[in-house]
């Protein structure tokens, strides 16, 4: 949407120009592409005479002129426009055409220009009016508004409303229109409300503009009306993927089973209503719009899908989710309104729980695939993260109905928001979980699960009561990897209360029911869990011994949070020893192997570095890594261990008594300003000379501390850019920085448009060769 009025300014900005003119060709009133030829003719004057007609007549016409000729809507004729332009373009040198479509015409020389929505105001940020006005969409929001009603003013606290309303119709500049249409009549909260309604609320659009233009509904139906049945199948079918999907999960959603395609749902027939939020937000009435059900018996291959996401990409009705693309595949999206849209007509054809059901069915194979590797699965690593609002929707849909797959989906996304620190919402689910759960199995694991969100959320006592009782689920058992994991969570709750002679004998217990399991990487993650116990009661040659025998197969094959982790106990023993100069390299490889960007993840190396300084005299560089450090901890609310942290506290009291309290103040200040890459490169400046870092090493270190951390680019768009250098994803990135997906695509739009660059690859060598900021001397 927008390709039009894209068209019209481009047209206007060449007409009567020296270097030629333009010619507007409307073709959404044209049906048949034979008479193609006449009305393009009829549209620059060209007249039929000496015998020449129809193409011959228009190459006469055209010559050499120099000329821009738009042609308007080409999709419903395609092949035509195609066929016409190739001949024109061939003959005519100086021609030049410009097509609106919602897919390629895919002539030779053909150049195509996307047209994206409007950049939209990032989420979870406070918005003045002047940050309001960068985004494009709450522009167009604000002039329609305006025109709509001369009396329109934004008041107090109604910027974030605009932002949301904008955000929620996905920066499509016709749903825009026609929300901004409404304020004359409704308030602003009104208008987001009623989003609720997509299709209802965005309605009486231009009563003089293209019909297909008047309301959104209508604009979709045009394109809709251009699929073959196979494709209408397909298209209704993803809405139920709202998540975005790759091509293997469309195919498992989209593709019938053995004696599937008859179009009966489970639950529901044809017009059946079914609960809101599982459909658009019409009532369900026989379809009368001439296109009738056929398609509602054509039976879909799984190997047919894939062609069909490329003809709906190339049709518009999906969009590919730019750069998102961890696995070598492209995954795709329906914009809001278009997937209110396919839910209607889902429901209409009596598809949508059968559809569910298989999106049911291959998320909750997904989950049990995820949680069949290692003893420890609440910390492991998955692939569900790119599917977790699918997760969630699933999840709610199963509760909807009482379905028996419910409590697999809940409890994969549980683990999800455990791994994010979403803690409560981790809880409420696993409440539900064990409320249904009756078999051993599961209800050990979500106990142990529930356990440590307790732990993170310091419920001591709650945490203590749940791990005992996935321990005593797990012992009745037969399944040691369960008990390992209960026992793991039980120590880590013995932890959180400051108990470590508690922690140590049962991880030592668990250690030895680990090694019955012959699974390397987890024996190498019991000793890790062991040795940070046995640190905190100051059995440091022992806890050193652990993380000698763990570390190589660590390095081997643990994921970077895993791995980071024991680094930093690494660090910490070498610290406890007195070696400074071994513990100063660990935590240094640990800033080295965490993402870029602001991460809890940093903060442990950064508080370790800031440590061996006050050990070495280095008393200001101290307390600007401490104060850099706790201003993190600030900015994303992240509470560190309560031992480590009065170790921490324990050594920054002694460097203050011996710092003058204004050298303290400065310096505390000088250390709260360091942020990104002048903080990482002030905490590892030096340290190469102390350490045996070597070779690569020295690349990556000064990879590291080149990155993106000044203007242009604002602090937000410097880490996501920095995260896309480290080959993240937008879901990881949206993970990392807790923002949303729609929120990251954002951000890499405009860190584009700042650098000059288009791709991933290319943000990522901008990032690595931009000379970082200078930093405050030692």
């Amino acid at each position: 949407m927008g390709k039009t009025r894209l068209a019209l300014e481009l047209a206007g900005s060449v007409r009567g120009a020296r270097t030629g003119r333009a010619q507007w060709v409307a073709l959404d009133s044209l049906r048949d592409g034979e008479l193609l030829p006449q009305a393009l003719a009829a549209a620059l004057g060209v007249r039929e005479r000496g015998g020449r007609a129809g193409v011959e007549a228009l190459v006469h016409a055209l010559g050499t002129r120099t000329m821009l000729v738009v042609l308007d809507n080409c999709e419903h004729l395609a092949d035509a426009c195609a066929q016409l332009a190739a001949t024109l373009l061939a003959r005519c040198p100086r021609l030049r055409i410009l097509a609106t479509s919602r897919e390629t015409l895919r002539v030779p020389g053909e150049v195509v220009f996307r047209v994206a929505e409007l950049s939209l105001t990032p989420t979870g940020e406070d918005h003045d009016l002047a940050g309001l006005l960068r985004s494009e969409a709450v522009r167009l929001f604000l002039e329609r508004a305006r025109t709509s009603d001369a009396t329109f003013e934004l008041g107090r606290g109604e910027a974030r409303t605009v932002a949301e309303i904008c955000r929620r119709l996905d920066g499509l500049p016709l749903a825009i229109e026609l929300a901004a249409g409404r304020a004359g009549s409704l308030s602003l909260t009104g208008i987001l409300h009623g989003l609720d309604d997509q299709l209802s609320l965005l309605t009486d659009g231009s009563r003089t503009g293209p019909g297909r233009h008047r309301e959104l509904g209508a604009a979709i139906d045009w394109s809709h009306r251009l699929l073959d049945p196979l494709e209408r199948v397909v298209f209704r079918r993803l809405s139920v993927l709202g998540g975005g999907f790759h091509a293997e999960g469309a195919a498992a959603v989209c593709a019938d089973g053995e004696g599937g395609g008859d179009g009966a749902g489970a639950g529901a027939g044809a017009g059946e209503r079914v609960p809101h939020d599982f459909v658009g937000p019409h009532d369900i009435v026989p379809c009368t719009d001439g296109i009738g059900h056929p398609d509602a018996h054509h039976l879909v291959r799984p190997e047919q899908v894939l062609r069909v996401i490329c003809a709906l990409e190339a049709k518009s009705l999906i969009v590919r989710v730019r750069g998102d693309e961890p696995r070598g595949a492209a995954r795709f999206r329906q914009l809001s309104a278009i997937r209110a849209y396919g839910m209607d007509r889902l429901a209409e054809a009596g598809e949508l729980h059968d559809t569910w059901s298989r999106a049911l069915d291959w998320l909750a194979g997904q989950a049990a695939g995820a949680t069949t590797s290692g003893a420890f699965p609440d910390t492991a690593e998955g692939p569900l993260i790119e599917e977790q609002e699918n997760l969630a929707a699933a999840v709610a849909y199963a509760a909807s109905r009482a379905d028996g797959r419910h409590v697999p989906l809940a409890f994969a996304l549980a683990r999800l928001q455990y791994r994010q620190e979403q803690l409560t919402a981790a809880r409420a689910l696993l409440s539900g979980v064990l409320e249904r759960v009756q078999d051993c199995e599961d209800r050990g694991a979500a106990l142990a699960l529930a356990a440590r969100s307790a732990c993170l959320q310091d419920d001591h006592a709650a945490a203590l009561d749940l791990a005992r009782q996935a321990v005593a689920v797990e012992r009745a058992g037969r399944h040691p990897a369960r008990l390992a994991n209960a026992l793991d969570a039980l120590a880590a709750a013995r932890l959180c209360r400051g108990e470590f002679a508690d922690a140590v004998a049962v991880f030592a217990e668990c250690l030895a029911v680990v090694r019955t399991l012959g699974r390397p990487l987890d024996l190498a993650l019991c000793r890790h869990h062991l040795a940070w116990a046995l640190l905190q009661t100051g059995r440091t040659a022992e806890a050193e011994r652990l993380m000698r025998e763990c570390l190589p197969e660590l390095e081997a094959g643990a994921p970077a949070n895993q791995l980071t982790a024991a680094l930093h106990t690494a660090g910490a023993i070498r610290l406890a020893q007195g070696d400074l100069a071994a513990a100063e390299r660990r935590f240094a490889e640990v800033l080295l192997k965490t993402p870029a960007g602001e991460s809890f993840h940093a903060l442990y190396p950064l508080e370790g570095l800031a440590m061996v300084a006050a050990e070495r005299g280095e008393l200001q560089r101290s307390l600007r890594l401490y104060a850099a450090a706790a201003a993190i901890r600030r900015r994303i609310d992240t509470e560190p261990e309560a031992h480590w942290w009065g170790q921490v506290e324990a050594v920054m009291a002694r460097v203050k008594e011996r710092v003058h309290p204004s050298g303290v103040s400065a310096a505390m200040a000088a250390g709260r300003r360091l942020r990104g890459a002048r903080l990482l490169a002030y905490a590892l400046r030096g340290t190469q000379a102390r350490s045996p870092v070597h070779g690569s090493d020295h690349d990556e270190i000064r990879g590291r501390v080149a990155t993106i951390g000044q203007p242009p680019l604002t602090g937000r768009e410097s880490a996501v850019a920095e995260l896309v250098a480290e080959g993240m994803t937008n879901q990881q990135i949206a993970s990392h920085l807790g923002l949303s997906k729609s929120t990251v695509a954002a951000h890499l739009d405009r860190v584009r448009d700042k650098l000059g660059v288009r791709s991933r690859t290319q943000i990522a060598v901008r990032v690595a060769g931009r000379p970082g900021g200078s930093e405050p001397g030692n």
